[in-house]
């Protein structure tokens, strides 16, 4: 199996590669417009073919690279069943499975950082982006986050996978890059609350900023992360093979 692990440093995100062999398809999750040409490159040099690109939720740290990806290689965009993003290709429901030449990754319906918030499990590890971070969990607070029901997703979907899980999150601020589900039960702090009504009174006392991105971010990626001239473009033109400067155009008219 091919893994590659990406990290944009602009706003702590990671994105994961993922295929079954050189020369084969690919899938790419959780995808930053700046790092696109970084990707082709990558795909280009494993001689890869990108057939899909999946955003675990809404971002509002960062645009997302799903529509440039779409733009330059024809891939499909996926994301969950609740995303308010409209142009997305595919919707996924709990359980629901993306396939690559072999390789089958399970979305998981993990609602509470936002509420299109999903997982993606694939044999040993989980991708879990802003559900269950290392040292942490996703702030609640914004975009129908809810507390309460991240809790029952992290207590009733992700924790109860085997201990030795490796945990690839979609964000990490400290230099760390992997963690395990049984180190995240021992260690992470917020995994400690010993109730239901504890992780909430918890999550309700952050008192966090709002991401610094968000009022370009959000709406950006409503549009997959598209100038809005890109989103008419891409209706009339059809998906895949665009010009790849179209598509990485500088964001007017927010």
């Amino acid at each position: 199996m091919i893994f590659r692990q990406l990290f944009d440093p602009k706003s702590c995100s990671f994105t994961y590669l993922v295929a079954s062999r050189r020369g084969g398809e690919a899938i790419l999750i959780d995808p930053v417009n700046d790092l696109v040409p970084r990707y082709l490159r990558l795909l280009t040099s494993l001689d890869l073919k990108l057939v899909q690109a999946v955003d675990t939720h809404l971002h509002a740290d960062h645009v997302t690279g799903l529509g440039a990806l779409k733009r330059t290689t024809g891939c499909l965009t996926a994301m969950s069943s609740e995303t308010r993003c409209k142009m997305v290709d595919i919707r996924l429901r709990d359980g629901d499975l993306l396939r690559a030449d072999g390789l089958v990754l399970r979305a998981i319906h993990t609602p509470g950082h936002t509420r299109d918030s999903l997982c993606i499990v694939m044999t040993d590890r989980v991708f879990t982006g802003d559900t269950l971070l290392i040292g942490g969990t996703g702030r609640t607070d914004f975009q129908g986050g809810d507390a309460g029901a991240q809790y029952d997703a992290l207590f009733g979907r992700i924790l109860t996978m085997p201990e030795e899980t490796l945990v690839y999150p979609g964000h990490d601020y400290r230099g760390r890059w992997v963690s395990s589900l049984g180190e995240e039960k021992a260690l992470n702090p917020r995994l400690q609350a010993p109730t239901r009504e504890d992780y909430v009174d918890l999550m309700g006392r952050l008192n966090l900023a709002p991401p610094k991105m968000m009022d370009v971010a959000l709406p950006a990626n409503l549009r997959l992360g598209l100038p809005e001239l890109s989103v008419a473009d891409q209706g009339r033109n059809g998906s895949g093979g665009g010009s790849l400067i179209a598509a990485l155009a500088p964001f007017t008219g927010f």
